[in-house]
């Protein structure tokens, strides 16, 4: 099959999960297209089965913002054509299902009809998407689109609480390739770099914005240390570090945070840690939950969104509400002061996270890109 993936090619979780998904789909045969504005970051290697397609927005003075979603529909559809591509899957409603849904119709123009898969990843849903200005389109792309998809049940509930659906939605949860966390547990773990070896390591990994609350992140480590020795490494830029860096001296715990900025080694930091903080404000998934329960790392987190789906409360870790980091806290220094309770917790956080692996995820949507080929098929018919 030739397929057409189109994501933000960012260390956000949707550009993650993207990625990750054309790479395991080009080593089951598919010829996998990315089309997008940069190369995604997670996209190391280009091999046979893989391409990508830059989407290059020309600067004109009479565009005060230039149109991203004129430009993609445009390079959709000259890729369709010349690599004979049999399906596009876009990750967001707005702007990607938006975009696709004109390339599908400049298409059908030109005689050729061809499926689009949407998949909801949550930003498009509960901030941008819920706002007055983009609802009719977010509505619009989502029952235009051939089959749709959402990374957790919370955010199926949510775009149906929000939206006028008349188009099935379908979860498929967001996965994780267990052979590459385990590959990292057997590389060298240089955890004496960071940490003396009687300090736990604690960990967070994201992109710094406001609804990942990171200012919770260094209050509830501030809590954890007073009990527990340890050191917090912070994994991630955004507009939030500086604020972040500034209340760690004022807490006077600055020589205990590392902020190491973005990595594409996250599993590698991931395979020395004891703890993962996610005290986000709201998470569709909790794809960085995932990645450290895979790791064998526990993970305190808020009980919002579709976090609980992933981490299994008393188990994997803890949940409480979102900023009680108090709670939190407590819940913390019981996983970590003792050995043999972090390890139990360490066991279950990677037995739950084999529940996510990539390749019954991966057919899952072959499934669903079978059943939108077919269903055009008949349509056509």
């Amino acid at each position: 099959m030739r397929i057409a993936i189109v994501c933000y090619p960012t260390f956000g979780g949707s550009g993650v999960v993207a990625t990750e998904l054309g790479i395991a789909l080009s080593k089951r045969g598919h010829e996998v297209h990315f089309i997008t504005y940069k190369q995604p970051v997670r996209l190391d290697l280009l091999e046979n089965n893989i391409q990508f397609h830059e989407v290059n927005v020309p600067e004109y003075p009479l565009f005060h913002y230039q149109p991203y979603e004129l430009a993609l529909s445009s390079k959709l559809v000259d890729m369709v054509k010349l690599h004979d591509i049999e399906l596009l899957h876009v990750h967001y409603a707005i702007p990607h299902a938006y975009a696709a849904y004109m390339a599908k119709k400049m298409l059908q123009a030109d005689g050729i009809n061809i499926p689009i898969v949407t998949t909801l990843h949550g930003t498009d849903i509960t901030l941008v998407g819920s706002h007055p200005f983009y609802k009719p389109a977010v509505a619009f792309s989502i029952n235009k689109s051939d089959a749709v998809t959402s990374v957790s049940e919370s955010l199926k509930n949510d775009t149906l609480r929000l939206f006028k659906i008349t188009n099935d939605i379908e979860v498929v949860p967001n996965f994780i390739d267990l052979v590459k966390y385990k590959e990292a547990s057997k590389a060298e773990c240089k955890r004496h770099l960071l940490a003396a070896p009687e300090e736990r390591i604690i960990t967070h990994v994201s992109n710094f914005r406001k609804v990942k609350r990171i200012d919770d992140v260094v209050k509830l480590f501030h809590l954890i240390q007073e009990k527990v020795p340890s050191k917090l490494i912070m994994v991630g830029d955004g507009p939030e570090r500086e604020p972040a860096e500034e209340l760690t001296a004022k807490l006077g715990i600055a020589d205990k945070v590392v902020f190491l900025g973005k990595s594409n080694e996250v599993d590698k930091i991931l395979c020395f840690s004891d703890l993962f903080l996610l005290p986000s404000e709201t998470e569709s998934f909790g794809l960085a939950a995932l990645e450290a329960m895979a790791s064998g790392v526990p993970v305190i987190s808020s009980n919002t969104g579709g976090i609980p789906e992933v981490n299994k409360d008393g188990l994997s870790g803890y949940l409480a509400n979102v900023g009680d980091v108090e709670t939190m806290a407590v819940k913390a220094i019981e996983i970590l002061h003792k050995d043999s309770i972090l390890n139990k917790f360490k066991k279950n956080a990677k037995e739950i996270a084999a529940q996510f692996e990539l390749n019954s995820v991966v057919s899952k949507y072959e499934e669903l890109y079978n059943k939108a080929l077919n269903k055009l098929s008949n349509e056509v018919v």
